[in-house]
């Protein structure tokens, strides 16, 4: 069991998706290339760590997800913020809506929570063409349950949780495969439901490019 601190920043003002690399870089520009938990790279190299700010767009709104050591480093955003900046080629007023500070409790568990994971990127250029030969979806099933289990254990690491019992999961559907280019690269993003015995936060970014809105893990109330 581990509690960890998680801050979510909403912004006012709708953007797009493609959008959120720009959000990005225009905080990074605002708050000073030497705080690297807000670009995750170390004397520009990148930092192999679970990024403890995240930028997402959730239901249209940025968002700034911060977790554990962010929350702390969140504050030179706030002291340097700037409500007029320019996103890509466009001016955009960068007004905070909500914050919203939680303390949330990780576990893992006898029984199972249900999730909700959007535009996760489980898939490299080298682990694609070994899913693509998988011919059943049980084996493709499995294939990225473990993916999905790795990438828990990376989240878990990042924020110093070293869990000793096993996890449990299993992918109940896949509710759709969208193609999407980052950096030239084609890849396929899984919009996912699965359940687990690990509780995990709303908003929380699991995977490949986390820290840029892919991978955004909802938890599903059971209303029975």
């Amino acid at each position: 069991m581990k509690k960890i601190r998680i801050l979510d920043v909403e912004f006012e003002n709708d953007i797009s998706a493609w959008e959120v690399p720009a959000l990005r870089g225009a905080i990074v520009a605002t708050v000073g290339r030497e705080h690297f938990l807000f670009h995750n790279h170390i004397d520009k190299v990148f930092r192999y760590s679970y990024p403890l700010i995240q930028y997402k767009r959730i239901g249209k709104k940025p968002h700034l997800v911060c977790v554990e050591m962010g929350v702390d480093d969140i504050h030179n955003f706030f002291e340097n913020k700037q409500e007029g900046i320019i996103l890509g080629n466009r001016p955009y007023e960068l007004k905070v809506d909500k914050l919203s500070l939680n303390n949330f409790t990780l576990q893992v568990w006898d029984s199972n929570f249900n999730y909700f994971l959007q535009d996760w990127l489980p898939l490299n250029q080298k682990n694609y063409k070994d899913f693509k030969t998988l011919k059943s979806e049980i084996d493709q099933l499995e294939f990225l349950e473990k993916i999905l289990k790795g990438n828990v254990l990376s989240f878990a690491k990042g924020i110093d949780w070293y869990i000793e019992k096993e996890i449990k999961l299993r992918i109940q559907n896949i509710v759709r495969v969208s193609p999407i280019s980052y950096k030239g690269i084609k890849l396929e993003a899984f919009t996912i439901n699965f359940s687990s015995n690990i509780s995990l936060p709303n908003n929380i970014g699991l995977g490949k490019n986390a820290s840029l809105g892919f991978g955004v893990l909802r938890n599903i109330i059971d209303k029975k």
